[in-house]
């Protein structure tokens, strides 16, 4: 049995896709319908997905439900993107290596360096094509795949 995923112009067979079954998410955004598609999509490729909707009950997941990838959206409000991402790269955990990737309406020329420099490995913007997305999450769970936070 095999699930179809139909997201605009994404629609294929999950099951003939690389798989994320071995994935835990954190997708943090205070965006209530951003976070509840990016999860949509996550989970359709086999991911368990933890949505919080600020950096602050993020940094309080991060312990229990130990992701071992974080999407993050940059503009928050109270700690942004950029401030959650330092402050697990000073971690004294595993949890400091995380693979990561920003999401954000913040163009490219505006936010790409900062979110680098702050931490981040993957800068995309928003309204996140699925493929791309996807494709950025195998690149960096196969560069970091003896990531773990056992």
């Amino acid at each position: 049995m095999s699930n179809n995923l139909k997201i605009g112009h994404l629609d294929r067979d999950v099951k003939d896709t690389h798989s994320l079954d071995d994935l835990r998410i954190l997708v943090v955004d205070d965006d209530p319908d951003s976070s509840m598609l990016l999860a949509f999509i996550l989970e359709s490729y086999g991911s368990q997905v933890m949505i919080a909707s600020s950096s602050i009950e993020a940094l309080g997941i991060l312990k229990e439900f130990e992701p071992n990838f974080l999407i993050s959206d940059i503009v928050m409000p109270q700690v942004d993107g950029y401030s959650l991402i330092r402050r697990i790269r000073n971690l004294d955990s595993p949890l400091r290596t995380i693979p990561s990737v920003a999401v954000t309406v913040v163009k490219p020329e505006e936010g790409h360096k900062l979110a680098l420099i702050s931490g981040f490995q993957a800068y995309l913007i928003k309204p996140v094509d699925p493929d791309n997305l996807i494709t950025e999450i195998n690149k960096l769970t196969v560069s970091t795949e003896n990531f773990n936070c056992d």
